[in-house]
């Protein structure tokens, strides 16, 4: 099998997982899962939020994660990210020594609105906050995610246009970004993605600040499909959950993060290298499996394992 360019996974199941699990998980579980998918090999992973604990109950030991995982980062080369969706989450993130930042905004205003009660353009002056911040910060980084790059719970599919609008803006602020392009509500069809992802990437090639990300749901069953036609376009950077955990609660009807055990086994029988160890993730999956209330997706984690991992 002819080797293909590698690809990195962020798992993002401490963050966008867990946050949309009703029920309380304990600090201590909400760290074994992430040394556990430290254990699995993943040198990035998205680990709470510094939002409003009224919206997001689920979030508010972020700092204590994050304190108690924070050791491990240098020992294992490990990225550690928090979101924030605005510019008072991110004060409070670097104030707790997190200098790894996530920011969110949506491309259509009316989830922008039911995410962070706030127009495009106000999300976009808190970004500016946040660079400005940045800029005082050694070894600041920071990742945009721009949520209903594709598709809208609210508005239905969203054009390219207005997606590529909120990008220039991010890029008049002038710092290093890594892009997150979200398919928020899982409804973004393969050849969608590979015309998107393919047509900004060719239109930002010469700046070598900017990174590109793919985030996918997989509410119908499209999530690894959709991650292979962004790989067809260039993306090498891909943002998935163990045991297919997520859900925005601010997009009706859109269901859990595409597995990142489901991509690991596809990309890596494909001959593209993931870096991750198969059978120690779906030792996480089993942890995320004893929590309470979680809800689950993915297909690998249920088949057995020596049809799988060998």
């Amino acid at each position: 099998m002819t080797a293909q360019p590698t690809i990195e996974i962020i798992d993002v199941a401490p963050r966008d997982g867990f946050q949309a699990v009703k029920t309380a998980i304990p600090t201590a579980q909400k760290i074994a899962v992430a040394k556990a998918l430290m254990d699995a090999r993943f040198k990035r992973l998205e680990v709470g939020a510094f939002v409003s604990p009224k919206a997001i109950p689920q979030m508010a030991d972020t700092p204590d994660v994050h304190a108690a995982l924070a050791p491990l980062q240098k020992h294992r080369g490990l990225r550690l990210s928090t979101l924030v969706p605005n510019a008072l989450g991110a004060r409070n993130a670097l104030n707790a020594g997190i200098n790894d930042l996530v920011f969110v905004l949506s491309a259509s205003e009316s989830h922008n609105q039911s995410n962070v009660k706030r127009s495009v353009a106000q999300s976009l002056g808190e970004l500016a906050e946040i660079v400005e911040m940045g800029r005082q910060v050694t070894g600041f980084k920071l990742r945009v995610n721009i949520a209903t790059v594709f598709d809208c719970p609210f508005e239905g599919r969203v054009g390219e246009p207005v997606v590529l609008a909120v990008i220039e803006q991010c890029l008049k602020m002038a710092l290093p970004m890594e892009f997150g392009l979200c398919d928020t509500t899982g409804r973004a069809f393969p050849d969608q993605v590979r015309a998107f992802c393919g047509n900004v990437i060719t239109k930002h090639r010469s700046n070598p600040a900017i990174r590109w990300a793919f985030h996918g749901h997989d509410t119908y069953g499209l999530g690894v499909a959709n991650a292979l036609y962004a790989y067809q376009a260039g993306i090498r950077i891909f943002d998935a959950a163990a045991a297919g955990l997520g859900g925005c609660p601010f997009a009706p009807g859109a269901s859990g993060n595409t597995a990142s055990e489901d991509l690991v086994f596809t990309f890596e029988n494909m001959g593209i290298g993931t870096g991750i160890d198969l059978p120690k993730l779906l030792d996480a999956t089993v942890l995320i499996a004893a929590l309470a209330g979680v809800d689950m997706g993915g297909h690998v984690r249920s088949l057995a394992r020596t049809r799988v991992c060998n």
